[in-house]
């Protein structure tokens, strides 16, 4: 057994006492088993006040607060310490001059060999600037955490790293709907659109953010209802004093009235740039025809001077040749004229309704053979204001137009209505509040893109091929109606069709009244139905269509059997089939009405020939088939016709 000399260990204390009495950073001291003070060094007279005479010998509960004492807190330490083997804590201490200071106490208990308690070793840390720090913190920490709820305006809320709501304020529960017990631990994802989610633009959004620093758009974001609304989005990332990516900062805020007004104003501006750009090619457009028609004048006056004293043929054909060119010329002044405003009107009083059926055999005939026209008049029309030959000039237009929109057929309807505009509609079209006349014709053509509807009425702008067309037409219609005093609208979709709307001023007097106070719609003659025409010669195919017309059938022609097929495998209504019996291109006028009778059993069918018709091959084709010897007079064909109708 080693035996440490006295002197050693005496040599030690005395080391250790002065390294303790060194330390002026803690308080470090010894209590007897009962609390009393038993030893003392720098840092304790530091702390607490006292210097080693003052405190030796007395109880170190002197050191806390009256409410630590009134629960016997100094008792229940060293309890602690001597049952446990420590005991530790932060709390208030008083010093001797009565101030407090915030202590980090550890009390360890002193046994012997035997392990028979000796004392109680107290080190205790001044931890005010510390606690003052942190009180600090969670002062503005909360005042922050006011602030934020105190935001409706904006929806402020955290994300964690991969996107999950970690807190969410009282802006963001107004904008989007959810209450903070529905939406945290569910992922932001949930307020993109489907449109968004599809691009990944959530995932986008935080690696943006996180590897730039912020990441800032606009965009449509989903509220719980499934409502939609436009928000300005910026996202922050939030790192740690190490630079570890904890979490995102998101800031919402609903711009929804923002961007309608925003787009409000655009289409003001781009409503104002169109008046001020058509009004400027109006000015140019007039200025020209003005020129032009003084040019003509001199051009006809001197062709009809020359016509007096033309005596050889080839001379009066130049003659009337040019003066044919004039007169096209003249007419395309017209139009230009129509479409500055300055083409001289002479308007009068007139039912829109009397004026189209008045002109509905020209507009069927511009149709084609391919368009089904119908007209839905509204039958107690206000009238309107107009000059006549100018309003059916633009009619005719439109329905050239809506034609030319759908070269393989379609449908055309011309629909008549009332309309009041009120304040805000008058906004939009530029027209004083009122009653006004609507005069609209719309097709299932191709239709328009917004580009190309915005300048359908610029004088020379057309989307047809070279050759087809002077781009006057639309022009045309848009002066006679601003000049009028009404306004026209256009709302077409590619692959959808067309719908062009005139609004007319209506007039006080002059309401033509019908039994029938609501709008029907039916064509605009009692229609005998439709006949499909095959006909491979075309002045023989131009007499039966005038025939057929006259006899009050709507006309679709053919030019041989596969297109007579086509037509009937489509979806027009066809209710007779008249067909010539010798036509080219292999299939005759029998086969094609066999073949006919397979694809529409109920089909009337009446076949035309030269040939006698006890040599033509008849097996096969069953009833409601006649047949009609040519050369055919329209009586003739009338009673045909009938007779199919009445199966005698």
């Amino acid at each position: 057994m080693n035996v440490v000399p006295r002197e050693t260990t005496s040599s030690q204390d005395g080391r250790f006492q002065l390294l303790v009495d060194a330390v002026t950073d803690y308080a470090i001291y010894m209590l007897d088993p009962t609390g009393v003070v038993v030893s003392w060094n720098a840092g304790a007279q530091r702390f607490k006040g006292y210097t080693e005479s003052e405190i030796l010998g007395r109880h170190f509960s002197q050191f806390y607060t009256d409410e630590d004492l009134a629960t016997e807190l100094p008792r229940r330490a060293l309890e602690t310490a001597a049952r446990e083997g420590k005991f530790e804590a932060e709390g208030w201490r008083v010093r001797k001059d009565g101030t407090h200071f915030w202590a980090h106490v550890v009390i360890d208990p002193i046994r012997d060999a035997r392990g028979n308690l000796l004392g109680y070793a107290k080190i205790t840390r001044d931890l005010t600037e510390r606690k003052k720090t942190q009180e600090a913190l969670r002062e503005s920490e909360e005042r922050f955490r006011l602030l934020v709820q105190g935001v409706t305006d904006y929806a402020i809320y955290m994300l964690d790293p991969q996107g999950h709501v970690t807190n969410w304020n009282a802006g963001a529960q107004r904008i989007k709907g959810y209450t903070e017990s529905e939406i945290l631990g569910c992922h932001f994802s949930q307020f993109y659109t489907d449109e968004d989610l599809a691009t990944e633009l959530p995932r986008r959004a935080l690696e943006t953010a996180a590897r730039e620093g912020k990441f800032e758009a606009e965009g449509w974001r989903l509220r719980k209802d499934g409502t939609q609304f436009w928000a300005s989005v910026v996202i922050d990332p939030i790192r740690n004093d190490r630079g570890e990516l904890i979490g995102f900062a998101k800031i919402t805020r609903d711009i929804t009235e923002r961007r309608h007004a925003q787009e409000a104003l655009e289409h003001a501006q781009a409503a104002l740039f169109q008046a001020q750009k058509m009004e400027a090619v109006g000015q140019l457009t007039g200025g020209v025809a003005h020129d032009f028609n003084n040019l003509l004048t001199i051009i006809v006056n001197n062709l009809d001077l020359l016509t007096r004293n033309a005596r050889e043929p080839r001379d009066v054909k130049l003659i009337e040749s040019a003066q044919r060119a004039a007169e096209r010329g003249a007419k395309l002044t017209q139009q230009l004229l129509a479409f500055s405003r300055r083409q001289p009107l002479q308007p009068d009083t007139h039912n829109p309704n009397t004026l189209i059926e008045g002109f509905e055999s020209v507009l069927r005939r511009a149709c084609g053979e391919m368009i089904r026209l119908q007209l839905s008049l509204a039958p107690r029309i206000r009238w309107v204001s107009v000059d006549a030959p100018q309003f059916e000039s633009a009619l005719l237009n439109l329905i050239v137009n809506a034609r030319d929109a759908m070269p393989n057929g379609g449908s055309l309807k011309i629909m008549t209505g009332n309309v009041t505009l009120s304040e805000m509609d008058s906004t939009s079209s530029d027209l004083p509040p009122g009653q006004y006349a609507s005069i609209a014709v719309q097709d299932t053509g191709t239709g328009m893109t917004p580009e190309i509807v915005n300048r359908v009425f610029e004088p020379f702008f057309t989307t047809k091929e070279i050759g087809k067309g002077t781009g006057l037409g639309l022009s045309q219609v848009y002066g006679f109606v601003t000049q009028s005093g009404g306004h026209i609208k256009v709302d077409s979709t590619p692959g959808q069709g067309t719908r062009v709307t005139m609004l007319l001023p209506a007039q006080e007097t002059g309401i033509e009244t019908s039994e029938e106070e609501d709008e029907t719609e039916r064509p605009a003659r009692d229609s005998a139905g439709t006949v499909l025409i095959v006909e491979d010669e075309p002045a023989v195919l131009e007499v039966a269509s005038d025939i057929f017309d006259s006899l009050g059938y709507d006309v679709v022609t053919a030019t041989d059997a596969n297109e007579a097929i086509k037509v009937l495998d489509g979806n027009l209504s066809i209710d007779v089939l008249f067909s010539d019996v010798i036509m080219p291109n292999g299939m005759n006028g029998v086969e094609l009405s066999r073949k006919a009778r397979e694809m529409r059993p109920d089909l009337k069918i009446l076949l035309a020939s030269g040939y006698p018709m006890s040599a033509l091959p008849s097996e096969g084709l069953g009833a409601g088939v006649s047949f009609i010897s040519k050369p055919y007079r329209w009586t003739e064909l009338a009673e045909k016709l009938r007779g199919l109708r009445t199966g005698a």
